[in-house]
């Protein structure tokens, strides 16, 4: 009996349907955009003289290559800052802030308004110890807005904010947005960066 011949399988057509797979992956794959920080660029302005600003109302948080964070000269850990953020925008040490509930220490900040916090990051600093921090000195921000949003107005401010930009905001917006500026004019961010320098 004659040994029978093997059936070939057709490879002809492989390189087409792999082909085909690569078109149909390409076409409906999504490639998630990169997130960034949300920053609004104060527009452009002619030169004005320099202010001269106490070196009280200003709250320093250094990080450096090792992810290490100073904040006002004492080394914290991250979930610290927020802490010393809100205790150094809600001071009122000048006594002119009716609504601040900080200790009214005459050697931290007058007011709100005065108060800026700079953030100085080394070049090699890790970009998620980065991203903690502003997120951590946003919320404080946002926790002393919400705080007296609740006691103007008996909302919070983030709640709103958000609903109006997603656009799932129910009731007069307008009314809406001028409170959220009444509240934010109460505890503007001033939140400034310093160029990133690399240490030696």
């Amino acid at each position: 009996m004659g040994r029978r011949a093997t059936p070939e399988v057709n490879a002809g057509s492989m390189a087409d349907i792999a082909f085909l797979l690569l078109i149909f992956f390409l076409v409906t794959t999504t490639i998630e955009k990169d997130k960034g920080i949300a920053r609004q660029l104060p527009p452009k302005q002619d030169e004005q003289p320099p202010v001269d600003i106490k070196e009280k109302n200003i709250f320093v948080v250094t990080v450096n290559k090792e992810d290490q964070i100073l904040a006002d000269n004492d080394l914290m850990d991250i979930q610290d800052i927020r802490q010393a953020a809100i205790a150094f925008l809600d001071n009122g040490g000048d006594g002119s802030c009716n609504y601040c509930k900080g200790e009214k220490d005459i050697s931290s900040s007058d007011n709100p308004e005065k108060a800026i916090i700079t953030v100085k990051s080394d070049r090699e600093t890790s970009y998620k110890t980065y991203i903690q921090v502003q997120n951590e000195l946003v919320a404080a921000y946002n926790f002393l807005r919400d705080r007296e949003s609740e006691r103007l107005f008996g909302f919070k401010f983030t709640k709103v904010k958000n609903a109006i930009a997603t656009g799932d905001y129910k009731g007069n917006e307008e009314k809406a947005q001028a409170k959220l500026k009444e509240i934010q004019a109460l505890f503007p961010m001033k939140l400034s960066e310093a160029e990133a320098k690399k240490s030696q």
